[in-house]
């Protein structure tokens, strides 16, 4: 059984959940602390165990997403640092990384980075499907707007005062044929 109170809370693993090439990724520092080892003994299992990590499960990140996540503060930029580009890995990679790390402490953690991308994913569905219904509305309301405009066109015919027909003139008259 995992032990709720030794374990991070679920919103400090949400948190390093980060958006990385349209995709819901953790970074391998964030990754290693949260397993409790090193990040070079996170990368040195998973290099040992390359083919456990297609491309979908794990990626390293490019020079210039690195630069970006540093600007943005995700990652310190203080002294020391890093030499390479840290990997990020996907909610099936973080998995894979418990598995490869063979550790209790990677295992019980890994349920609680599952239960995290998961929670996203839940989160962002929901909006999505609120963004779908706000759509939805709009179109309505859009189409009742068409339709409220030619009724207050109708209504200022109606209410308009109405010209008098033209009478014709009685009798004989000075300037008439």
């Amino acid at each position: 059984m995992v032990d709720e109170k030794a374990l991070v809370p679920l919103e400090r693993v949400e948190t390093r959940i980060i958006l990385v090439r349209g995709q819901r990724v953790i970074l391998d520092s964030d990754l290693a602390e949260l397993y409790e080892v090193t990040t070079s003994a996170l990368n040195q299992a998973v290099k040992r165990n390359a083919e456990r990590f297609p491309a979908d499960f794990m990626f390293q990140l490019t020079p210039e997403e690195f630069s970006s996540l540093t600007s943005q503060s995700v990652m310190s930029n203080g002294r020391g640092g890093r030499r390479r580009a840290p990997y990020a890995f996907t909610e099936h990679g973080a998995i894979m990384a418990a598995s490869v790390l063979n550790s209790p402490r990677a295992v019980e953690a890994s349920v609680y980075v599952v239960r995290a991308f998961v929670r996203l994913r839940r989160m962002l569905a929901s909006h999505e499907e609120l963004a779908r219904k706000l759509a939805q509305i709009e179109k309505r309301l859009a189409a009742h707007d068409e339709d409220i405009l030619a009724i207050i066109s109708i209504i200022r015919e109606l209410t308009s005062p109405a010209k008098p027909p033209k009478r014709r003139r009685i009798g004989f008259g000075a300037g008439s044929e």
